[in-house]
């Protein structure tokens, strides 16, 4: 059983790997072998002499168990584009059964996993429309927690997404402000809002911009104890939505 939580955001570019990679890093100083997984993933650099999405290298430097960049991201793509258009540039598709093995594979190594998805919740793996992100979220049946980036129309993004995520029969466990615009106007009666248009779903942290989003930089941001009773508890991840 992959064990866990499914990270997805309000939009792409709102800090979902930053807050992923903190979270990864908190669950592993515990003692928990915990690792970081974006199988799907679109926009490679040189890094330390390696080809690799930047997104990526940080998971894997967040993780306490040290897996190949295969394992972490089954699917990589040049391309800084949507993933599927990312592929076809390449000749390639983005195999589903790949993706869970993969996903599998790397659970069966570790007590937690977080897997990050790409984009928002809705973003394309094929050019017909007949599985994205959401699908893979649904596959994998862990609970989600969303990201909202802090800028004008936050609260409309992060509704409609809480509200894709439970359509799908998922339960939305908790989310993360993460601050986009620090110029935001009235930021703390939009956290108001979310906080009662999201239900139950608890704010697991606030975090403001920034200079360098490490995840010691970030950690004191985040509910550690609501993290920590989270990934501890067995029945957080069975609770019906």
């Amino acid at each position: 059983m992959v064990r866990g939580c499914f990270i997805t955001g309000t939009d792409t570019e709102i800090g979902k790997t930053t807050i992923a990679a903190a979270i990864v890093s908190l669950l592993g100083k515990t003692g928990l072998r915990v690792a970081g997984l974006k199988p799907v993933a679109a926009g490679m650099s040189a890094i330390d002499g390696e080809r690799i999405n930047e997104d990526v290298h940080a998971l894997r430097a967040a993780s306490s168990v040290p897996l190949g960049v295969d394992e972490i991201a089954p699917f990589q793509f040049e391309a800084a584009c949507a993933p599927h258009v990312a592929a076809a540039l390449e000749g390639r598709s983005i195999d589903r059964d790949r993706i869970l093995a993969t996903i599998q594979a790397a659970a069966a190594r570790c007590d937690r996993v977080v897997v990050e998805g790409v984009g928002g919740f809705r973003v394309p793996f094929d050019a017909a429309g007949d599985w994205d992100s959401a699908d893979l979220a649904r596959d994998l049946g862990l609970p989600v927690l969303l990201v909202v980036g802090l800028r004008l129309g936050a609260i409309n993004h992060a509704l409609l997404t809480a509200e894709a995520v439970r359509a799908r029969g998922l339960r939305l466990c908790g989310w993360v402000a993460n601050t986009v615009d620090p110029a935001m106007a009235q930021a703390s009666a939009t956290i108001d809002a979310l906080t009662v248009g999201l239900g139950n779903a608890p704010c697991l942290g606030l975090v403001p911009r920034l200079p360098a989003p490490s995840p010691e930089a970030i950690a004191p941001y985040l509910n550690v104890p609501a993290l920590h009773h989270l990934f501890d508890s067995d029945s957080t991840l069975k609770e019906s939505p």
